[in-house]
C-alpha cells in the first residue's frame, strides 16, 4: 500500500449529531458538513469544545467507527471500501493513534505495553524506547505495571507507544491533558521529531490544554471542529 498523502472529509457528520444538524456550532465547524482536507506533512491543531466530536473524528479516520454520514477519503478513495486486511496494514504502517483514554494494559509493564506495538514493525530499538522514556523522566518505571503509574505517567507512556511505529498520519486525541508544561514541551518535541523524520502529518485535538507544537518552531494549521 502506498503512502497516504491526504485525508478528506466531504459533508461528513457523526450519526449522533443527525438530530441536531441545525445547531449553529455544526455550521461553524471546519470539518462537519464541510469539505476539509488534511495533507501530509502538515501539522494540524483541531480545537474543539467538549461534545463536538473530536474523538469521533479520530475514530472515523482510524476505522474504529463507521457511524457517520457523508464521505471520508484517503487520497480520493472512500475508506468504506477498505476490508479488514487493508485496515490492519493501514494501522500497522500508515496511521498511528493515541486515543484520549490511552488504552494501556494495566497489568502489563511499561516495557510490555510499548513492545506490543513496536513488535509489529520493529520500528524502534529497545535502546531508542528507553531513551524516549528517559527524556520523559520515567525510565525507572520501565518494569512497573502501567496500572501502578499516575495518570500523567501513563499519558507519557502512551505518547511513546504511539510513535513506536511508521506512520503517514499521527492522530493525537487530547494527548497532554494530564501533563504539565515541561512534559508538554517534551511531548511536542518527540512528536515533531518523529513526524519530521517520516515526512508525516500530525492531527492533534484539544479542549483546554493543547500540545505545544508551535513552541517547537513548527507551523501549525488551526482547525475548528
Amino acid at each position: 500500500m502506498q503512502r497516504i498523502e491526504s485525508i478528506t472529509f466531504e459533508n461528513t457528520l457523526p450519526a449522533v449529531f443527525r438530530q441536531v444538524s441545525g445547531d449553529s456550532a455544526i455550521h461553524q465547524s471546519d470539518v462537519w458538513r464541510s469539505r476539509c482536507s488534511f495533507v501530509r506533512p502538515q501539522v494540524y491543531m483541531v480545537e474543539a469544545a467538549s461534545g463536538t466530536g473530536k474523538s469521533s473524528m479520530c475514530s472515523f479516520i482510524y476505522g474504529n467507527r463507521t457511524d457517520y454520514e457523508g464521505t471520508i477519503l484517503f487520497d480520493g478513495k472512500d475508506i468504506r471500501g477498505y476490508n479488514i486486511n487493508d485496515w490492519c496494514e493501514l494501522r500497522r504502517r500508515h496511521l498511528a493513534l493515541l486515543p484520549q483514554e490511552m488504552r494501556l494494559f494495566p497489568e502489563l509493564t511499561v516495557r510490555d505495553n510499548i513492545m506490543l506495538k513496536n513488535r509489529l514493525t520493529d520500528f524502534r530499538s529497545e535502546s531508542d524506547i528507553r531513551s524516549l522514556l528517559d527524556r520523559f523522566g520515567i525510565l525507572d518505571k520501565y518494569e512497573v505495571p502501567a496500572g501502578l503509574l499516575s495518570i500523567g505517567q501513563q499519558q507519557r507512556v502512551a505518547i511513546v507507544r504511539a510513535i513506536c511505529q511508521p506512520f503517514d498520519f499521527l492522530l493525537l486525541d487530547e494527548p497532554v491533558s494530564h501533563l504539565d508544561r515541561d512534559n508538554n514541551l517534551i511531548a511536542a518535541e518527540m512528536v515533531m521529531e518523529s513526524a519530521a523524520a517520516q515526512k508525516a502529518a500530525v492531527i492533534a485535538t484539544s479542549v483546554g490544554n493543547p500540545l505545544l507544537l508551535g513552541a517547537t518552531g513548527t507551523a501549525v494549521t488551526e482547525i475548528k471542529l
